[in-house]
């Protein structure tokens, strides 16, 4: 048996309006990310979804609340599908960022894995997390379709890694998860494929 996970970036935040990277920070969804939440339950609920987990961080919940009003579901919460600690960067631009230390923002941009912010999560470390919790999402709903509500780089980086490609290509081969925007991958042990990408709930 196989697992469908039907993956989901929480809405639209404050800082994600003005592009500033929310990592650890517990930033509330804007008018547009409720609205955004509420789209995404009304999709859910004209879908067949068996369970519904989310990361531990408030947006990720709020985005999830509605589909799980809708169909009528308990959510799971998993510590490990947080987003990345974005370091000395949390609450700035990545232009910010190239103001202050222009070789260190050429160096990410080249390879945002051997390069991270300052005092960031190793990308490697949040890939490997990530990707152990959709896999224990899977393993716990064999044969089931399963929504997941995380967060951008994370889920791009676990998509890399799930799917074999090299985790310093993220940003390119993914250059971004829409707020809320659905993509679906059907896990089968360790064979991940994907069925589909960024795909918009409204």
């Amino acid at each position: 048996m196989s697992t469908t996970l039907l993956l989901a970036r929480h809405g639209q935040t404050v800082w994600h309006a003005e592009n500033r990277y929310a990592g650890v920070s517990d930033v509330a969804l804007t008018e547009t990310g409720r609205a955004q939440a509420e789209a995404l339950g009304r999709w859910a609920a004209a879908r067949p979804v068996d369970a519904i987990w989310t990361s531990t961080v408030s947006r990720a919940i709020a985005t999830a609340e509605p589909a799980c009003r809708a169909l009528d579901l308990t959510p799971h919460r998993e510590p490990d599908l947080r987003e990345c600690d974005f370091g000395g960067v949390e609450g700035r631009t990545l232009a910010e960022f190239a103001a202050e230390d222009p070789k260190a923002a050429e160096a990410f941009r080249a390879d945002p894995v051997a390069h991270p912010f300052p005092g960031a999560e190793d990308p490697l470390a949040a890939a490997a997390r990530g990707a152990a919790a959709l896999r224990r999402v899977a393993a716990a709903h064999d044969g089931q379709r399963v929504l997941v509500v995380a967060h951008n780089t994370l889920l791009r980086l676990v998509l890399c890694s799930l799917l074999h490609i090299p985790l310093a290509e993220y940003r390119r081969v993914f250059p971004q998860l829409r707020n809320t925007a659905v993509s679906e991958i059907r896990i089968d042990g360790e064979h991940t494929a994907l069925l589909s990408l960024n795909v918009p709930c409204a």
